[in-house]
């Protein structure tokens, strides 16, 4: 692939993203053209880094340990947490990963080498966090705009958890709808880049077919441990925040 060609395009892209979004008076409209660099950035610096990483357990270990500290960063960001719930949040991540990297490994479904765990490691992760996220914010606009029913509950003598179920619910629900989705349609509607990846690195379609399901299957396992946790700690409020998950 020509590298001058993909720079165009990509930059491009970035323009039309960045005009659509100030057109719309979105806020902070800067946001999508600056993710496009920071990936292309990244990207670069991860390639270069995977050269000596990739067939080295300990240096992907290591690796894996970094992204869910990234990841935990984003979360603590995006839901304006203290920096004393990263240690939960990192272990919610931890937990949401470790369990389908584990069974598809031990089951033999994937040869176990550094190079397969760190690929289906970082993809999981990767949703763990977005799991989080979404999960997040629909939790805390769920106590905001639900507070008077929340209330009315407490008032009639139920425990914060009892009274806070519905808004917990719909929040676990609405953050497993992206991967959801994502199953339910691969194949019609999306050509996932687990698919196309193992198929551009010289594998057969079946293989590439059966290694995608392993990552669509790892990813809604994540999801359903990631809002189960997030459910157990955040979701029997003694004080109803503002606009706020804490």
């Amino acid at each position: 692939m020509n590298v001058l060609p993909v720079v165009i395009a990509v930059a491009v892209l970035a323009a039309v993203a960045l005009a659509i979004v100030w057109a719309l008076r979105l806020e902070r409209p800067y946001l999508q053209p600056i993710a496009i660099l920071r990936a292309v950035l990244q990207l670069a610096v991860l390639t270069i880094i995977l050269v000596g990483v990739i067939s080295n357990g300990w240096w992907v270990g290591l690796f894996l340990v970094v992204m869910v500290g990234a990841a935990t960063w984003v979360v603590l960001r995006r839901l304006e947490l203290r920096l004393p719930d990263a240690p939960t949040i990192a272990g919610i991540i931890v937990v949401a990963t470790a369990i389908p990297v584990t069974i598809v490994f031990l089951t033999g479904a994937v040869q176990f080498s550094p190079r397969y765990v760190l690929a289906v490691g970082g993809i999981v992760v990767g949703n763990a966090m977005t799991v989080c996220t979404l999960m997040g914010r629909s939790l805390a606009a769920g106590f905001v705009s639900q507070r008077e029913e929340i209330e009315g509950w407490l008032a009639l003598g139920a425990t914060p958890r009892i009274a806070s179920i519905r808004s917990v619910r719909v929040a676990a629900s609405t953050a497993l709808i992206p991967a959801t989705d994502q199953t339910r349609t691969t194949g019609i509607v999306t050509l996932p880049g687990a698919f196309v990846g193992a198929i551009f690195a010289g594998a057969s379609v079946i293989v590439a077919a059966e290694f995608q399901v392993l990552v669509l299957a790892s990813i809604l396992v994540t999801g359903a441990i990631s809002v189960a946790l997030l459910s157990w700690r955040f979701g029997a409020p003694r004080v109803i925040p503002i606009g706020k998950l804490r």
